[in-house]
């Protein structure tokens, strides 16, 4: 069986293929080859071999997530200006790469013959991208999944994924996206995460705003250990083609998953670690009440935490904590308190059914009262894209004030 089919990239603007400066020089589209790459483009050559680099880092790493090479080289078509390219090259590239590529954006188009995800598959992938690095390694991941498996999944994980892949970097797991995408999720109300993993109507291709709920999901999901280790699994069904979806593997996870990526669009921002502030869903809790009372360590390299406790709202409360943290390298170590500009104070937040307070002060103070009932989570305050580099914990008894 022989198929054909398309993958489309978008970017939040046209580049400058038909400004003024894009005829002002002249560079003739060139052939670079690599291990997994043929790349015509009449980018200047050192731009050219800075890409021939990002693109075999990113299939590198994109094919040990997979756990299977690329079958066979990607070719790629990358214009910079379309002023440089021959009449005749042109019109050599079928109707969709130079839309695509007329429009800005990026199309991988792949012809596959055999079984999806079976030993004897055949495919073959071409890429048609403007020069923007983002589009050719966005379209780049689509090809390395149409010629691995023969297909890229539905439309959510296919665009997400090739989002998500476009930013791999060796050793490195926070938020790199680009940072118009970044402000563009913290500055609208978030999109509904069924609306994304189980919409039939979305189409590759629709827009970047799309692009970047679809990267959204699929990062959390791959990054939160309480999520990826089924997550590699589903995708890796997604592209064999099986009849499985988001809500077959995730279940009755499905309302955690939801909250968690509430609170991940809440707090993004570039270094941002999934792994490290990952919900604690496991520990259990019980009331402060009497001479009951709870232990928890905190530490400050992670997002909010189980005090073990639960709180109820206008009750007051008294805190006793040992220990120190840093919250920069080289940084003095503080105590709860935290140092003069708050980073290192000890803060709190509730817990109810799936729903948080306001994050609130607690630092050292010997009494303090929670805005509603709940569990009552503690963090070392720090912005959120820099924990990662913070050292050190701290053990926090809590007891109702006067007992």
């Amino acid at each position: 069986m022989s198929r054909v089919w398309m993958s489309l990239g978008v970017l939040a603007a046209a580049l400058h293929l038909f400004s003024p400066a894009a005829f002002a020089q002249s560079t003739p589209p060139q052939v670079y080859t690599s291990k997994s790459f043929q790349v015509m483009t009449d980018l200047p050559p050192d731009q050219a071999k800075e890409l021939m680099e990002k693109l075999e880092t990113m299939v590198k790493l994109v094919s040990a997530y997979y756990g299977s090479p690329c079958r066979k080289p990607i070719r790629m078509y990358v214009v910079d200006k379309l002023s440089n390219w021959p009449a005749e090259e042109l019109q050599q590239m079928p109707a969709d790469g130079q839309a695509a590529i007329r429009n800005g954006a990026g199309v991988t188009l792949t012809t596959t013959r055999g079984i999806l995800g079976g030993p004897k598959l055949d495919a073959d992938a071409v890429v048609y991208a403007v020069a923007d690095h983002g589009t050719a390694q966005h379209e780049a991941v689509h090809a390395y999944c149409g010629i691995t498996f023969g297909e890229t999944g539905p439309v959510w994980y296919s665009e997400g994924m090739a989002e998500v892949g476009q930013y791999f970097r060796p050793n490195e797991k926070g938020v790199n996206a680009a940072d118009y995408v970044i402000d563009y999720l913290t500055s609208r109300a978030p999109k509904p995460l069924m609306e994304i993993v189980n919409n039939p109507l979305e189409t590759t291709g629709d827009s970047w705003q799309n692009y970047a709920w679809r990267w959204a999901v699929c990062h959390l999901l791959g990054y939160n250990t309480n999520y990826a280790p089924r997550f590699k699994p589903l995708g890796l069904s997604l592209l064999a083609g099986n009849d499985t979806s988001f809500q077959n593997v995730y279940g009755a996870q499905i309302p955690e998953i939801d909250f968690e990526y509430r609170l991940f669009l809440k707090n993004l921002a570039p270094g941002y670690r999934c792994d490290l502030c990952s919900w604690d869903w496991n520990t259990r809790f019980k009331a402060v009440t009497g001479s009951t009372q709870v232990v928890a360590k905190v530490d400050a390299q992670r997002g909010w935490q189980p005090s073990r406790g639960l709180v109820k709202a206008n009750t007051s409360y008294q805190s006793a904590a040992t220990g120190e943290w840093s919250t920069a390298p080289g940084a003095d170590a503080v105590s709860v308190a935290g140092d003069a500009q708050g980073h290192g104070t000890l803060m709190g937040i509730v817990f109810d059914d799936y729903a948080l307070s306001e994050p609130f002060v607690i630092g050292d103070a010997r009494t303090f009262t929670v805005p509603k009932d709940g569990q009552l989570f503690l963090r070392c305050r720090d912005d959120w894209g820099a924990i990662a580099d913070n050292k050190g914990t701290v053990s926090v008894r809590i007891k109702l004030a006067g007992q």
